[in-house]
């Protein structure tokens, strides 16, 4: 069978998150009376997830009006050795990165320093990639925070694909590409489309990156850490591992269990693609900072900063800044496969909950990730929800997401 740990609702932050008495002076820890009915179903869905064996591990939390109604560690860290899923587990963010550095970003913009109409060539001259017919059309901050800046990724085009005659990297193999290089590599692959015609799944978060680290004129993991994350006490998220004895073991999609991840690990991404994933590219500080992939951290960790965002951002953000953030920011442009949503800077926004067949509330704003993990925010209700797991692709786009979301909802 597999390994679980459960936590009492009432004790769970001073027991399972690393900088508790830091957490605990933004979130209070008082039980309502219908978190029994809500860890129950959500208990069950974890049950069924790891009995079926579609993930190996998972840390889930929901938080109410701020206030802890579940958290659980479930499963196996590492399977092969025994150890146990632990509340303060450390997991490679893949896509969840996006959301910490356009926050960066924005916290640039709020300072005055960027302006999301800014041209990227403002801050990277050499970056004037091309549409296929030949031009080379004015690429924005905005652009790239909503992923319409024509970009895309490696992993949806075929062998022969520009990416891959260019030799871009998607953020989540190992590379021998400094920064600089791997931006020229994206710049001569080129543009699929006019920027603000298409949302695109991009590396548009990459080429964010290198703005906010020539806009903050320091490393990006330095300006990160300065901007987002030392304000919040976020000790657990970076771009390298504060304790690997807590950093769960990733596994891939297989049958009739995960496997153990590969160096490299080829994992298809729902049909559309092969996502190349080096697990081990988080130990070596030569990589290049990733701003779309490359970020790890604990679940307290991330959900303090989602708590912090729901509640106006203060002290990383202004709350007319959050608000334009985490509100649709693409007009009519569909968000391919995601019917009723839209896209703010770094996250998906709930336009139409009918559309889009769920029970959370427009304006709910959320995100999932290749690693295997999901998040969302629904303002409406007061909830922040959180699902990291270590098992690519069904903890981050499988039936997991869905299961969990609705067991919050009841």
């Amino acid at each position: 069978m597999f390994a679980t740990q459960t936590l009492s609702r009432r004790s769970a932050m001073t027991a399972g998150l690393a900088g508790a008495a830091a957490f605990m002076t933004l979130i209070p820890t008082r039980a309502r009376a219908d978190d029994g009915a809500l860890a129950a179903r959500l208990d069950h869905v974890i049950d069924r997830a790891l009995a079926e064996s579609r993930i190996v591990g998972t840390v889930v939390m929901a938080l109410r009006a701020g206030e802890v109604a579940y958290q659980r560690a479930a499963g196996y860290a590492d399977r092969e050795a025994g150890r146990a899923m632990r509340p303060d587990a450390l997991f490679r963010l893949a896509s969840l990165s996006k959301t910490i550095l356009s926050a960066a970003a924005l916290a640039l913009v709020d300072r005055g320093v960027l302006k999301v109409d800014d041209p990227v060539t403002r801050w990277l001259p050499d970056f004037t990639p091309a549409t296929p017919d030949g031009q080379r059309p004015l690429l924005t901050i905005h652009h790239l925070l909503t992923h319409t800046a024509g970009l895309s990724y490696g992993f949806y085009e075929s062998g022969d694909g520009p990416y891959h005659r260019a030799g871009v990297s998607d953020g989540l193999d190992r590379s021998s590409l400094s920064l600089d290089q791997e931006l020229r590599r994206i710049s001569a692959a080129g543009l699929a489309e006019m920027p603000g015609t298409r949302w695109r799944y991009s590396i548009a978060s990459d080429v964010l990156g290198a703005v906010v680290a020539r806009a903050a004129n320091e490393p990006l993991p330095q300006a990160v850490r300065r901007l987002v994350t030392a304000p919040l006490d976020m000790a657990d998220t970076g771009f390298s591992v504060a304790d690997p004895a807590r950093l769960a073991v990733p596994y891939a999609d297989a049958r009739p269990a995960p496997i153990r991840m590969g160096e490299p690990q080829l994992v298809s991404f729902r049909g559309l693609g092969m996502l190349r994933f080096s697990p081990s590219r988080v130990f070596d500080p030569s990589q290049f900072p990733s701003g779309g992939a490359g970020m790890v951290a604990s679940a307290g960790d991330l959900i303090r900063f989602l708590e912090v965002l729901r509640n106006g951002g203060q002290p990383i953000l202004k709350p007319e800044t959050v608000r334009r953030m985490t509100t649709n920011r693409i007009g009519a442009l569909p968000v391919p496969g995601l019917p009723g949503w839209g896209f703010g800077y770094g996250c998906t926004t709930l336009e139409d909950a009918v559309s889009a067949k769920t029970p959370q509330a427009a304006g709910t704003w959320a995100f999932t990730s290749a690693y295997g993990h999901s998040y969302f925010v629904d303002p409406v209700w007061r909830l922040t929800v959180i699902a990291l797991t270590n098992t690519a692709i069904e903890g981050g786009f499988g039936a997991f997401v869905p299961a969990v979301r609705d067991a919050v909802y009841g």
